[in-house]
C-alpha cells in the first residue's frame, strides 16, 4: 500500500509522512533502537533486538508492496523521526481486524507527529478494508492514552500483567479499538 502526505506540525515544521522503503533500512533500524531506548512503554528493549539492516531492508520491501499492511515513517528536515504501522491480525474470522503500532523520537514528542501518523494509519486501514483497528498501551502512558481517545479509540479490556518491565515490574496494558465502518 502506497502512502505519501505532507503535514505541518504544531511548531510549523513540515513533516513528510510516507512509506518506509528498503533504502531506509539503516535509518529505520536506528530510530527503532533509539525509541526503544527512550521509553519503557514499548514491547521490547534496545538490547533485545536481534535483526540487522539486511533483515530490515527485506522487511520494508515486503511492507511497501503489501496490499493490506503498511509501514510509515515521519520525516522532518530529511531525517526519520518516527514510524507507525498497520498489520493484519490474520485471516478468516479476524480478517476485519488490524493492529496499530507507533514510535516517535522523544525529541519530537508533543509537536503532532504521533497524531499525524495515527491519522495516516487510520486512513490506510480504511483503504485496506479493515473495519477495526486495535492497539495496546501501557496504562501509565497517559499522554498516549489521551491521544488515542482523541483519535476515537475506546478501551475494551485490560491485562494487569501485560508487560514485565526491567524497571517497574508488571505493567498493565490497556486494549483499545477504533471501529472504522
Amino acid at each position: 500500500m502506497k502512502y505519501t502526505k505532507n503535514v505541518f506540525l504544531k511548531n510549523n515544521q513540515k513533516c513528510l509522512l510516507r512509506n518506509a522503503v528498503g533504502d531506509d533500512a539503516q535509518e529505520v533500524l536506528n530510530i527503532f533502537l533509539l525509541t526503544h531506548e527512550q521509553t519503557d512503554f514499548l514491547a521490547s528493549y534496545k538490547d533485545e533486538t536481534s535483526f540487522d539492516t539486511a533483515f530490515e531492508k527485506q522487511f520494508l520491501a515486503e511492507k511497501e508492496h503489501a496490499d493490506r499492511e503498511v509501514y510509515l515513517c515521519a520525516v522532518v528536515d530529511g531525517r526519520i523521526v518516527g514510524t507507525a504501522n498497520v498489520d493484519s491480525m490474520g485471516e478468516n474470522k479476524v480478517r476485519h481486524r488490524a493492529e496499530l503500532g507507533i514510535a516517535v523520537d522523544r525529541a519530537f514528542w508533543g509537536v503532532g507527529i504521533g497524531r499525524a501518523l495515527i491519522a495516516a494509519c487510520i486512513e490506510c486501514a480504511k483503504e485496506a478494508g479493515y473495519s477495526q483497528l486495535e492497539l495496546e498501551v501501557v496504562s501509565e502512558n497517559g499522554n498516549a492514552i489521551a491521544l488515542y481517545k482523541r483519535m476515537g479509540f475506546i478501551e475494551f479490556g485490560r491485562n494487569p500483567r501485560g508487560f514485565r518491565s526491567r524497571f517497574r515490574g508488571w505493567q498493565e496494558l490497556i486494549s483499545m479499538r477504533l471501529e472504522l465502518d
